[in-house]
C-alpha cells in the first residue's frame, strides 16, 4: 500500500468538484525523481506541456513556502509550495490569475521507495466554477489524462537520467 497525499480539509477529493489520482512505477532511485520534480522551471525538459514555470521568490528549486507561477494548458497561474518533505512529499495550491469564481486547486506528489526504484503517486483536486466549466464540463477527464501523461514522461527521464548515472 502506498502513501497518499495529505490533504488539507478544503481540498479533500470526497468534497472537490474535480479529482485525479494517477500513479506509475520508475526505475530510478527517489533522489533522481525528486531532483526532477523540484527543479520546476525545468519540467518542460522532460514533458513539454509544462513550458512557462517560472520561480517567483528566488530559490534555484521548489521548496516549502516558494511561490511560482506557470502556464497550464493556456491559462496564467500562481502557485505556492505548501508541503515538502524532501524525496517524499510535495505539494503546492493553485489560484487561476483573473479568475473570480475563487476556483483553486491542490495538487500533490508522493514517492515511495521500492526494490527497483520508487512508486511515484500524484493527486489533484480542483474546486470551484472555473474549472468545473473549463475541465468537468468542456473536457471530461483532461485532468487525468495530462497527469497520466506527466508521470510517464517523469518515469522515463528518471529512468534515463538513472542510467546516465549507472554507465
Amino acid at each position: 500500500m502506498y502513501d497518499h497525499v495529505i490533504w488539507p480539509e478544503r481540498y479533500d477529493p470526497r468534497t472537490s468538484a474535480i479529482y485525479a489520482l494517477n500513479d506509475i512505477d520508475v526505475k530510478a532511485p527517489p533522489e533522481v525523481v525528486w531532483k526532477l520534480l523540484v527543479d520546476a522551471e525545468n519540467w518542460l525538459s522532460y514533458f513539454p506541456a509544462e513550458d512557462q514555470v517560472k520561480i517567483l521568490t528566488g530559490e534555484a528549486e521548489l521548496a516549502l513556502g516558494t511561490t511560482y507561477s506557470r502556464v497550464t494548458v493556456g491559462f496564467p497561474m500562481s502557485l505556492v509550495v505548501t508541503e515538502f518533505e524532501p524525496l517524499r512529499r510535495l505539494a503546492w495550491a493553485t489560484t487561476v490569475d483573473g479568475d473570480e469564481t475563487g476556483s483553486s486547486a491542490y495538487h500533490g506528489w508522493v514517492i515511495t521507495p521500492t526494490n527497483d526504484g520508487c512508486h511515484v503517486l500524484t493527486e489533484e483536486t480542483q474546486q470551484g466554477a472555473w474549472f468545473l466549466d473549463l475541465l468537468g464540463h468542456k473536457h471530461p477527464g483532461a485532468l487525468y489524462r495530462y497527469h497520466q501523461e506527466w508521470v510517464e514522461s517523469l518515469a522515463r527521464a528518471a529512468e534515463a537520467e538513472a542510467a546516465k548515472k549507472a554507465s
